[in-house]
């Protein structure tokens, strides 16, 4: 019998590889949606998982002023790209630039490894936003 036949249902649904702070950003994760408004719009995939990231921002005397995102993926996915946008707002440029997956992972209180490429997802989205508004 594996160990989880002995678990309860209730109990067995409150397991997750996941943190609480991961769980919370997927949950009810900030700055999902769209902008219709935004400067600038990238979107970005993971061509080995599929999750696929839209990331909108709004810049203002060269500053994001609003970032808004929209992803299909894993929980991971979701969470990174959540944090993402709370991590940029406010931002310039030269900021965005420092902004690196190990940092998100961080900040989400670090991926499980089977899941890091949620975090270069994040990244990549940063990096193709760059590229438009620089």
């Amino acid at each position: 019998m594996r160990a989880r036949e002995n678990l309860t249902p209730s109990a067995f649904h409150k397991i997750s590889v996941f943190n609480e702070i991961v769980l919370e950003h997927f949950r009810a994760p900030h700055n999902a949606g769209d902008l219709p408004d935004a400067s600038a719009t990238v979107e970005v995939t993971n061509p080995v998982c599929g999750d696929v990231l839209r990331l909108a921002v709004r810049l203002e005397a060269n500053r994001i002023a609003a970032a808004r995102f929209k992803t299909q993926g894993c929980v991971a996915a979701i969470a990174c790209s959540s944090i993402l946008t709370d991590e940029i707002i406010g931002k310039a440029a030269p900021e965005l630039q420092a902004i690196t997956p190990r940092q998100i992972s961080e900040a989400l209180g670090n991926l499980p490894p089977a899941t890091f490429h949620a975090a270069q997802l994040a990244a990549d989205a940063v990096a193709a936003l760059l590229k438009k508004i620089t």
